[in-house]
Protein backbone atom coordinates (compact mmCIF):
# COMPACT_ATOMS: atom_id res chain seq x y z
CA UNK A 1 0.00 0.00 0.00
CA UNK A 2 1.32 3.44 -0.95
CA UNK A 3 1.55 5.96 1.84
CA UNK A 4 -1.06 8.73 1.64
CA UNK A 5 -0.84 11.99 3.55
CA UNK A 6 -4.45 11.50 4.62
CA UNK A 7 -3.14 8.71 6.83
CA UNK A 8 -1.49 11.34 9.03
CA UNK A 9 -4.99 12.29 10.19
CA UNK A 10 -4.78 9.14 12.29
CA UNK A 11 -2.18 10.75 14.57
CA UNK A 12 -4.28 13.62 16.03
CA UNK A 13 -7.52 11.63 15.86
CA UNK A 14 -5.78 8.70 17.53
CA UNK A 15 -4.48 10.99 20.29
CA UNK A 16 -7.97 12.31 21.00
CA UNK A 17 -9.39 8.77 20.86
CA UNK A 18 -6.78 7.43 23.27
CA UNK A 19 -7.40 10.30 25.65
CA UNK A 20 -11.19 9.90 25.54
CA UNK A 21 -11.04 6.11 25.85
CA UNK A 22 -8.93 6.42 28.98
CA UNK A 23 -10.85 9.08 30.88
CA UNK A 24 -14.32 7.96 29.78
CA UNK A 25 -14.93 6.24 26.45
CA UNK A 26 -16.03 6.85 22.88
CA UNK A 27 -12.68 7.01 21.10
CA UNK A 28 -13.57 4.15 18.76
CA UNK A 29 -16.50 6.24 17.56
CA UNK A 30 -13.86 8.50 15.98
CA UNK A 31 -11.15 6.12 14.79
CA UNK A 32 -13.24 3.29 13.32
CA UNK A 33 -15.30 5.51 10.96
CA UNK A 34 -12.12 7.38 9.96
CA UNK A 35 -10.42 4.12 8.97
CA UNK A 36 -13.47 3.22 6.88
CA UNK A 37 -13.42 6.66 5.23
CA UNK A 38 -9.73 6.14 4.40
CA UNK A 39 -10.79 3.22 2.25
CA UNK A 40 -10.51 0.15 4.46
CA UNK A 41 -13.25 -2.48 4.34
CA UNK A 42 -15.29 -2.49 7.54
CA UNK A 43 -13.81 -5.72 8.91
CA UNK A 44 -10.23 -4.60 8.15
CA UNK A 45 -10.90 -1.20 9.75
CA UNK A 46 -12.26 -3.02 12.81
CA UNK A 47 -9.21 -5.27 13.07
CA UNK A 48 -6.75 -2.44 12.44
CA UNK A 49 -8.36 -0.36 15.17
CA UNK A 50 -7.90 -3.20 17.69
CA UNK A 51 -4.10 -3.10 17.42
CA UNK A 52 -4.13 0.57 18.45
CA UNK A 53 -6.61 -0.14 21.25
CA UNK A 54 -4.40 -2.94 22.61
CA UNK A 55 -1.32 -0.73 22.90
CA UNK A 56 -3.42 2.23 24.07
CA UNK A 57 -4.99 0.32 26.95
CA UNK A 58 -1.70 -1.31 27.95
CA UNK A 59 -0.18 2.18 28.10
CA UNK A 60 -3.12 3.46 30.14
CA UNK A 61 -2.77 0.58 32.62
CA UNK A 62 0.86 1.57 33.19
CA UNK A 63 -0.16 5.19 33.52
CA UNK A 64 -2.74 4.41 36.22
CA UNK A 65 -0.31 2.07 37.98
CA UNK A 66 2.33 4.81 38.04
CA UNK A 67 -0.10 6.83 40.14
CA UNK A 68 -0.84 3.89 42.46
CA UNK A 69 -4.25 3.02 41.02
CA UNK A 70 -4.99 -0.66 40.41
CA UNK A 71 -7.82 -3.14 41.10
CA UNK A 72 -5.85 -6.33 40.45
CA UNK A 73 -6.79 -9.22 40.77
CA UNK A 74 -10.43 -8.14 40.39
CA UNK A 75 -9.67 -6.60 36.99
CA UNK A 76 -7.86 -9.77 35.90
CA UNK A 77 -10.89 -11.97 36.59
CA UNK A 78 -13.13 -9.66 34.57
CA UNK A 79 -10.55 -9.39 31.82
CA UNK A 80 -10.27 -13.16 31.36
CA UNK A 81 -14.05 -13.53 31.25
CA UNK A 82 -14.27 -10.78 28.62
CA UNK A 83 -11.35 -12.36 26.71
CA UNK A 84 -13.36 -15.45 25.78
CA UNK A 85 -16.39 -13.36 24.89
CA UNK A 86 -14.28 -11.09 22.68
CA UNK A 87 -13.09 -13.99 20.53
CA UNK A 88 -16.72 -14.81 19.79
CA UNK A 89 -17.58 -11.19 19.04
CA UNK A 90 -14.57 -10.70 16.75
CA UNK A 91 -15.52 -13.72 14.68
CA UNK A 92 -19.06 -12.35 14.30
CA UNK A 93 -17.66 -8.98 13.17
CA UNK A 94 -15.55 -10.61 10.45
CA UNK A 95 -18.45 -12.64 9.06
CA UNK A 96 -20.87 -9.70 8.77
CA UNK A 97 -21.23 -7.76 5.49
CA UNK A 98 -19.54 -4.35 5.31
CA UNK A 99 -22.63 -2.27 4.54
CA UNK A 100 -24.61 -3.87 7.36
CA UNK A 101 -21.67 -3.36 9.71
CA UNK A 102 -21.61 0.36 8.83
CA UNK A 103 -25.32 0.67 9.59
CA UNK A 104 -24.91 -1.14 12.90
CA UNK A 105 -22.00 1.13 13.80
CA UNK A 106 -24.06 4.23 12.99
CA UNK A 107 -26.93 3.04 15.23
CA UNK A 108 -24.54 2.18 18.07
CA UNK A 109 -22.91 5.61 17.81
CA UNK A 110 -26.27 7.31 18.33
CA UNK A 111 -27.22 4.96 21.19
CA UNK A 112 -23.92 5.63 22.95
CA UNK A 113 -24.50 9.36 22.71
CA UNK A 114 -27.96 8.97 24.23
CA UNK A 115 -26.50 6.83 27.04
CA UNK A 116 -23.82 9.43 27.64
CA UNK A 117 -26.29 12.28 28.03
CA UNK A 118 -29.14 10.56 29.86
CA UNK A 119 -27.30 8.21 32.22
CA UNK A 120 -27.99 8.99 35.90
CA UNK A 121 -25.39 10.85 37.95
CA UNK A 122 -23.54 8.82 40.55
CA UNK A 123 -22.28 9.95 43.94
CA UNK A 124 -18.95 8.13 44.07
CA UNK A 125 -18.29 9.23 47.65
CA UNK A 126 -21.14 7.17 49.11
CA UNK A 127 -20.61 3.79 47.44
CA UNK A 128 -18.93 0.76 49.00
CA UNK A 129 -16.58 -1.51 47.05
CA UNK A 130 -17.85 -5.05 46.41
CA UNK A 131 -15.22 -7.01 44.48
CA UNK A 132 -15.58 -10.45 46.05
CA UNK A 133 -18.29 -13.07 46.53
CA UNK A 134 -21.55 -12.74 44.62
CA UNK A 135 -20.68 -9.28 43.30
CA UNK A 136 -17.54 -10.71 41.68
CA UNK A 137 -19.41 -13.68 40.18
CA UNK A 138 -22.09 -11.44 38.70
CA UNK A 139 -19.43 -9.15 37.29
CA UNK A 140 -17.66 -12.09 35.64
CA UNK A 141 -20.90 -13.12 33.92
CA UNK A 142 -21.74 -9.57 32.83
CA UNK A 143 -18.24 -8.96 31.48
CA UNK A 144 -18.34 -12.12 29.38
CA UNK A 145 -21.20 -10.57 27.41
CA UNK A 146 -19.48 -7.20 27.40
CA UNK A 147 -16.52 -9.04 25.90
CA UNK A 148 -18.70 -10.33 23.05
CA UNK A 149 -19.79 -6.77 22.32
CA UNK A 150 -16.22 -5.50 22.70
CA UNK A 151 -14.90 -8.13 20.32
CA UNK A 152 -17.61 -7.29 17.81
CA UNK A 153 -17.24 -3.51 17.65
CA UNK A 154 -15.89 -2.05 20.94
CA UNK A 155 -17.48 1.36 20.25
CA UNK A 156 -18.75 2.98 23.45
CA UNK A 157 -17.91 0.05 25.69
CA UNK A 158 -16.05 2.37 28.05
CA UNK A 159 -19.28 4.19 28.85
CA UNK A 160 -21.02 0.89 29.56
CA UNK A 161 -18.28 -0.21 31.95
CA UNK A 162 -18.34 3.13 33.76
CA UNK A 163 -22.08 2.65 34.28
CA UNK A 164 -21.82 -0.97 35.43
CA UNK A 165 -18.76 -1.01 37.71
CA UNK A 166 -19.96 1.65 40.20
CA UNK A 167 -23.45 0.11 40.47
CA UNK A 168 -22.49 -3.55 40.48
CA UNK A 169 -19.17 -3.40 42.33
CA UNK A 170 -19.13 -0.01 44.03
CA UNK A 171 -15.94 1.22 42.39
CA UNK A 172 -15.03 4.90 42.36
CA UNK A 173 -14.73 6.70 39.03
CA UNK A 174 -10.94 6.50 38.98
CA UNK A 175 -10.91 2.80 39.93
CA UNK A 176 -13.63 2.10 37.37
CA UNK A 177 -11.45 3.73 34.72
CA UNK A 178 -8.40 1.74 35.82
CA UNK A 179 -10.42 -1.50 35.75
CA UNK A 180 -11.91 -0.60 32.38
CA UNK A 181 -8.58 -0.12 30.60
CA UNK A 182 -7.17 -3.32 32.14
CA UNK A 183 -10.18 -5.38 31.02
CA UNK A 184 -10.12 -3.92 27.52
CA UNK A 185 -6.39 -4.60 27.24
CA UNK A 186 -6.90 -8.27 28.14
CA UNK A 187 -9.90 -8.99 25.91
CA UNK A 188 -8.44 -7.06 22.99
CA UNK A 189 -5.62 -9.62 22.86
CA UNK A 190 -8.22 -12.22 21.93
CA UNK A 191 -9.84 -9.95 19.36
CA UNK A 192 -6.50 -9.09 17.73
CA UNK A 193 -5.62 -12.79 17.45
CA UNK A 194 -8.88 -13.53 15.63
CA UNK A 195 -8.56 -10.56 13.26
CA UNK A 196 -4.89 -11.37 12.56
CA UNK A 197 -5.61 -15.03 11.76
CA UNK A 198 -8.28 -13.88 9.31
CA UNK A 199 -5.90 -11.32 7.69
CA UNK A 200 -8.16 -8.44 8.69
CA UNK A 201 -5.47 -5.97 9.86
CA UNK A 202 -3.72 -3.20 7.92
CA UNK A 203 -0.46 -3.04 9.86
CA UNK A 204 0.77 0.26 8.39
CA UNK A 205 -2.32 2.17 9.47
CA UNK A 206 -2.40 0.25 12.74
CA UNK A 207 1.14 1.46 13.49
CA UNK A 208 0.30 5.10 12.73
CA UNK A 209 -2.92 4.98 14.74
CA UNK A 210 -1.16 3.26 17.64
CA UNK A 211 1.27 6.17 18.04
CA UNK A 212 -1.65 8.59 18.45
CA UNK A 213 -3.74 6.31 20.66
CA UNK A 214 -0.91 5.42 23.01
CA UNK A 215 0.14 9.06 23.41
CA UNK A 216 -3.42 10.11 24.24
CA UNK A 217 -3.82 7.21 26.66
CA UNK A 218 -0.68 8.11 28.59
CA UNK A 219 -1.78 11.74 28.97
CA UNK A 220 -5.35 10.74 29.85
CA UNK A 221 -4.35 8.14 32.45
CA UNK A 222 -2.25 10.69 34.33
CA UNK A 223 -4.66 13.56 33.98
CA UNK A 224 -6.87 14.54 36.89
CA UNK A 225 -10.19 12.72 37.12
CA UNK A 226 -11.78 16.15 37.66
CA UNK A 227 -12.24 16.85 33.96
CA UNK A 228 -14.62 19.17 32.15
CA UNK A 229 -17.37 16.74 31.11
CA UNK A 230 -19.30 19.44 29.24
CA UNK A 231 -16.48 20.13 26.81
CA UNK A 232 -15.94 16.43 26.11
CA UNK A 233 -19.66 15.80 25.63
CA UNK A 234 -19.98 18.75 23.22
CA UNK A 235 -17.02 17.53 21.19
CA UNK A 236 -18.39 13.99 21.04
CA UNK A 237 -21.92 14.95 20.05
CA UNK A 238 -20.79 17.13 17.14
CA UNK A 239 -18.16 14.73 15.80
CA UNK A 240 -19.97 11.45 16.38
CA UNK A 241 -23.27 12.74 15.00
CA UNK A 242 -21.55 13.84 11.80
CA UNK A 243 -19.77 10.50 11.39
CA UNK A 244 -22.97 8.54 12.10
CA UNK A 245 -24.87 10.44 9.41
CA UNK A 246 -22.10 9.82 6.87
CA UNK A 247 -21.95 6.11 7.73
CA UNK A 248 -25.69 5.70 7.31
CA UNK A 249 -26.25 7.64 4.09
CA UNK A 250 -22.96 7.45 2.19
Amino acid sequence: MNFEFEYLLLLPVGFVAGFLNTIAGGGTLLTLPLLIFLGLPASVANGTNRVAILIQTATAVKGFKSKGISTYPFSFYLGMSAFFGAMIGAKLAIDIQGELFNRILAIIMVMVLLTLFFSPKRDYDTIIEKTTGKSLYWAIIVFFFLGIYGGFINAGIGFLMLLILPYLNGLSLVKSNATKVYVVAVYTIGAVVVFALENQINYLLAFILTIGNASGAWVGSRWSVKKDDKVIKLFLVITVSSLAIKLWFF
